[in-house]
């Protein structure tokens, strides 16, 4: 416990394994279900780490399976989940930044822009401000479309709104529609809020804050944020035509819709996919030739710091200098004009490296516990997992208790793992007083 104290670091994990177990104990009992029966303890511990993760992956029919207990109980884990790891982080950078040195103090302040500096309490109500302000307009535009063009009830609107506004904006996918989201594919007003939330929630508050700050001079932005910022763009930009053309002509996904539906559908998946988990269309029936996108934007996720999981993008993006530059031959990785440091080199290469390590082991252990499964089912539902997306093919409701308690572990390992290992990396750094004689091994 004094180790403990001594890296608060370390707590982040335990903190989030204490809610998780309490949210399994009161979704267990008989009057969180609309059976009124126990429910299984894997059932319950899945939900529970799903809510807390922030995934929203389920393996029952979540609107028919708990009733509005456990609804409310899956929404209190999820905005718990959501402000634990933005809390969480916020405390994490700011530990960090003051136990690396005054050097390294800067080069981390420099780069967080907002984390780096200033009280923490005025930090942590800015950003419980900024979700809670950015549900609440979410929440009225969504119930003001239900209650006025769906025939509504105030009540059932405003619940129906509340729910799924904090699951989007948490990047969480529980749905109080059995399927999804897809009856609002076409609709602007409901499913562009969503879409739209999400995406703020996946940037991260580093470079959302000093987006919004700094927004009329972008060259001044820091390397993080112009990764992030600009990253997150060109892959929904992309991610959305590339589901376009994949899906114009298929009839089971979006090839009935009209040339704007189309749109709207696509770029509400694709900001919805990266993390966020919810079906605007239904994941299961689209053509194979989309899964592998599908796989690539959930693994890359968002940004850091944010409710999103993945790699992150700053993280995908740098390693994309790292290779650009090597393949130029030229000695430094240059992002916007600033040199990026080496030891950011290594870490992002460390956290890619053992992502795919994980997910790739993950993927190997689901095909051999289930039998006739597609492999790129596996491996799309334990991206999913890992990534804290919370997109499934149908895989996970259909798998045994083992491998419903390994996608358990990947959501916790997903949404944990990242924030621990990247903490860990930096309190770990140290300077070494001799280095040893060089060599270059043959590479390739």
């Amino acid at each position: 416990m004094r180790r403990l104290l001594r890296r608060p670091v370390r707590l982040v994990p335990f903190g989030f394994l204490a809610v998780i177990l309490l949210g399994t104990g009161l979704l267990m009992l008989p009057w969180a279900t609309s059976h009124h029966r126990f429910t299984p303890f894997v059932t319950a511990l899945f939900t529970a780490t799903s809510a807390v993760s922030v995934t929203g992956m389920a393996i029952n029919d979540t609107p028919n399976y708990w009733n509005d207990f456990g609804l409310a109980m899956i929404t209190v884990l999820t905005q718990v989940g959501g402000i634990g790891i933005l809390t969480g982080a916020a405390l994490v950078i700011l530990v960090v930044s003051r136990r690396l040195g005054l050097r390294n103090r800067l080069l981390v302040q420099a780069e967080t822009a907002e984390y780096g500096v200033g009280d923490v309490r005025w930090l942590l109500a800015r950003i419980a401000a900024t979700v809670f302000a950015t549900e609440a307009v979410m929440m009225a535009v969504i119930a003001s479309r239900l209650w006025l063009s769906y025939d509504y009830s105030l009540g059932r609107a405003l619940w129906y709104a509340a729910f799924h506004s904090i699951q989007a904006f948490n990047n969480a996918g529980f749905a109080l529609y059995s399927d999804g989201l897809v009856g609002f594919s076409r609709d602007p007003f409901v499913a562009l809020p969503l879409g739209l939330g999400a995406i703020i929630g996946g940037l991260g508050f580093p470079a959302l804050f000093e987006a919004v700050r700094d927004w009329r001079r972008p060259g001044h932005w820091a390397v993080a944020t112009k990764l992030t910022i600009w990253g997150s763009v060109a892959l929904i930009l992309f991610g959305s035509a590339a589901l376009l053309l994949n899906e114009w002509r298929n009839p089971a996904t979006v090839g009935t819709f009209g040339v704007p539906g189309k749109v709207l559908a696509s770029f509400t998946q694709i900001a919805l996919s990266r993390t966020g988990g919810f079906d605007v269309i239904h994941v299961a029936r689209l053509g194979e030739e989309s899964f592998p996108l599908l796989i690539v934007l959930m693994f890359i996720g968002g940004g850091s710091a944010s409710t999103a999981g993945g790699i992150k993008v700053s993280t995908f993006f740098l390693l994309a200098f790292v290779i650009w530059a090597e393949l130029r031959g030229e000695a430094d990785v240059t992002v916007g004009g600033r040199r990026v440091a080496t030891a950011s080199q290594r870490q992002a290469l460390t956290v890619a490296l053992l992502s795919v390590a994980v997910v790739v082991a993950g993927t190997v252990v689901v095909i051999v516990l289930t039998e006739h499964v597609r492999y790129y089912a596996a491996l799309f539902d334990v991206t999913s997992a890992f990534s804290t997306t919370g997109l499934t093919t149908g895989l996970a409701a259909e798998l045994k208790p083992p491998g419903q308690y390994l996608l358990t572990a990947l959501m916790y390992i997903g949404r944990v793992g990242p924030l621990t290992l990247g903490s860990a990396i930096a309190l770990n750094t140290r300077r070494r007083l001799y280095r040893y004689p060089e060599e270059q091994p043959i590479v390739g």
